[in-house]
């Protein structure tokens, strides 16, 4: 029986490299190799020699446009990034699957193994997020309902006023005509 080792990689250094780009959460392939304990290089060689094994919905490449903007987007403050001179690999969660088989390493299986747990949690929470905000909607509904009816009892209480009022001038109103007078 084989002895298998474990392979511990922080939930947070995975989440910390997934990124939302053309909609979709995607891992570069040069955080995927140092997950993967490989040169970024030899990741992307995996890959061009099985591109048939990644279509678009799985992998995408950088537009030049993108690279710009990314590195834009990091302003100077993490050298790593802004020294991106190629265009990334982006990895859809199939994508990083697909990885596993190209690479075809017990490191690459047992992170691979993580990262899809984190994707799936990552699912569950956001299934979650529409839950409360499908709930909250709900109640801001309700909520502006109950304004529109707060607003009517107040002009209810209005008109009930001015009808009182009425009333009370019609009491105390002059009277006009003859007055009986008793005399004893």
């Amino acid at each position: 029986m084989k002895k298998e080792s474990k392979i511990f990689v922080p939930d947070e250094a995975i989440m910390g490299v997934i990124y939302n780009m053309r909609g979709k959460n995607v891992m570069l392939d040069r955080d995927l190799a140092k997950l993967y304990d490989v040169e970024t290089r030899r990741l992307k060689e995996q890959v061009k020699r099985n591109i048939s094994r990644f279509p678009d919905d799985f992998m995408f490449e950088f537009s030049k446009k993108e690279l710009v903007d990314w590195r834009n987007q990091f302003g100077g403050t993490n050298r790593e990034i802004m020294g991106l001179r190629i265009a990334p690999y982006a990895f859809t969660e199939h994508g990083v699957l697909m990885l596993a088989s190209v690479l075809n390493s017990e490191r690459a299986v047992q992170v691979n193994i993580q990262i899809v747990r984190i994707f799936t949690k990552m699912k569950e929470m956001l299934l979650t997020q529409e839950d409360v905000l499908v709930q909250l909607e709900q109640i801001q509904h309700g909520l502006s309902c109950h304004d529109e009816h707060i607003m009517q009892i107040f002009e209810y209480l209005k008109q009930l006023e001015k009808a009182k009022q009425e009333v009370l001038e019609y009491k105390n109103r002059p009277r006009v005509g003859f007055k009986q007078v008793k005399i004893d």
